[in-house]
């Protein structure tokens, strides 16, 4: 690894007509050393053409992914428990075994999202999970169940992180929040969407099959069907980008070069890990990750507490999470919105967490009666801002780390410690507590007062990182402070500002050699 203070020694080799660099990203090999001259127009160009390929692919796959996770407990309304015998916490540890069986893979998730070509993981993994999916519809016991959910989850473990990565590689820093936050909020979206089809498709009248057995079976074969669609439609990269024309794949790798986070490389390198393992930022952002999703249990215990507490039937049960889903859909796009617009992911962040502290205040406070049972479901529904966190710590994370392997390894240690949090948090609940279930409350209440203090603290690492790299550039002959055009709305060359410094210096061109944030010393920390 470069030292912190010094410049990386690049070794170059001829190549054909461009001079190419070991270890760096195949964009390099496009576009050589020479910068290409491309309008805001040309960008946005770009943008809608990347929006409508590679967005729409993640938007549906991370969609089919939720749905197809989400829709054991709409199977458990409809006579799953009874029809296979499940007995005692045997249901919650099938519902376990799948973030479970997450947390085992995520250090292979890492290794295949670097060195498999992603036209080729995607479909793969989406079939994976397509195929454990529907094998749950011929489940008829416990272990059965646990086996198809524990690959169910195996195959789902490399989702996020790759879908993460894929996005910091096509779209600038400025326009990655709201395009996370697409693909992150089809959780409402698939929330809405199984409400509606368990509600449908259990009026449908089988002597050979159950309720629960045609909604298995029907997400899972959506999803088998998915696969090879994804398979023809994703491009690997922007070198190999279909939907771009010969002329347009340089301007798409050159409006990333401010990023200074690089557009994907296929080497796997063991020191990105050694650094992330010994930055104290990577340990606050698992912090962040996991109190998050210890917290998150709350929903899963009051969601059917409150919902089942009225009175309703099972089919109008379901429909009345529909609203739910929709509030998580608005809460993940205004929370990534005002973050793009006002710059500050840690403000907004540790914002949104206070109308979930309310609902949780409403959650301790009342008693479980029919006639409070209006604002319970207030209570209830106010934890939906608790989705608008993740994408947000997503974005963050993409936005502040560079190097293939190093984004890598960061985004599968988060997924790692979601999963981790998905398993702990019903820990907090017992049984002998319920109805009002206070300790379990207290214990989230303080869960998210702590939330807050790492993001707090993760933005004041941020800042003093920062302050190190002005130094280093100062030291390396650069002037310390840069401005962050990945950052604004609209493209701007990194060549436009600073034109004798640019002439001296050549800044950005550190961006496609996957370096890490720590390697670069211009590199910019986001706030």
């Amino acid at each position: 690894m470069a030292s912190i203070d010094e410049k990386p020694n690049a070794v170059y080799e001829q190549n054909g007509p461009q001079p190419t660099v070991k270890h760096a990203d195949r964009a390099l090999e496009l576009i050589g050393s020479e910068r290409v001259v491309l309008t805001d127009e040309d960008s946005k160009r770009i943008r809608r053409k990347t929006d409508k390929v590679i967005l729409v692919i993640l938007v549906w796959v991370y969609f089919l992914q939720i749905l197809d996770k989400s829709v054991l407990g709409y199977g458990a309304t409809y006579g799953l428990q009874t029809d296979t015998g499940l007995v005692g916490n045997e249901y919650s540890l099938v519902g376990s075994i799948a973030p479970i069986a997450q947390l085992a893979w995520q250090p292979f998730s890492s290794f295949l999202i670097v060195k498999v070509p992603h036209r080729i993981l995607m479909p793969t993994l989406c079939l994976g999970w397509g195929i454990a999916q529907t094998l749950l519809a011929a489940c008829h016991n416990f272990r059965s169940l646990m086996a198809a959910r524990f690959f169910l989850g195996l195959f789902e473990a490399g989702c996020l992180p790759l879908f993460s990565i894929i996005t910091s590689q096509w779209y600038r820093r400025a326009e990655q929040p709201l395009r996370i936050a697409a693909w992150y909020g089809t959780n409402g979206v698939a929330t809405i969407v199984a409400s509606a089809l368990s509600y449908g498709l259990a009026h449908i009248k089988s002597e050979v099959l159950a309720p629960w057995q045609i909604i298995f079976l029907f997400v899972g074969l959506v999803t088998i069907v998915s696969a090879p669609i994804v398979y023809w439609r994703l491009d690997n990269d922007i070198p190999s980008a279909r939907f771009l024309t010969e002329h347009e794949k340089p301007q798409a790798i050159e409006r990333l070069r401010a990023n200074q986070t690089g557009t994907g490389n296929r080497d796997f390198k063991i020191k990105h890990v050694v650094e992330a393992a010994l930055e104290p930022k990577t340990y606050l952002w698992i912090g962040m990750s996991m109190l998050l999703n210890v917290g998150a249990s709350v929903t899963n215990t009051f969601g059917p507490l409150i919902l089942n507490g009225l009175g309703f039937d099972k089919y109008t049960t379901s429909l009345l999470n529909m609203p739910f889903g929709a509030i998580q859909i608005l809460v993940i796009l205004l929370a990534s919105y005002l973050a793009q617009k006002a710059h500050i992911k840690g403000a907004i962040l540790a914002g949104f967490m206070l109308p979930v502290v309310a609902g949780l205040a409403i959650l301790y406070a009342l008693p479980r009666t029919h006639s409070v049972q209006g604002a319970l479901i207030a209570g209830y529904y106010l934890l939906a801002f608790l989705f608008g966190g993740n994408p947000l710590i997503v974005t963050w994370i993409v936005g502040n780390t560079a190097g293939t392997t190093k984004k890598s390894a960061i985004m599968s240690l988060y997924n790692a410690a979601s999963s981790a949090g998905n398993i702990v948090g019903p820990l907090l609940f017992n049984k002998k507590d319920a109805p009002a279930y206070h300790p379990g409350l207290r214990g989230c209440l303080g869960i998210f007062v702590a939330l807050v203090a790492v993001v707090l603290i993760q933005w004041a690492n941020l800042f003093f990182l920062n302050k190190m790299q002005e130094r280093r550039r100062v030291r390396n002959g650069k002037k310390a402070k840069m401005v962050d055009h990945s950052m604004q709305d609209h493209y701007h060359s990194i060549d436009e500002e600073n034109a004798e410094e640019q002439a001296q210096n050549r800044l950005g061109e550190n961006a496609f050699l996957d370096l890490t944030d720590r390697e670069n010393d211009e590199f910019v920390y986001i706030y």
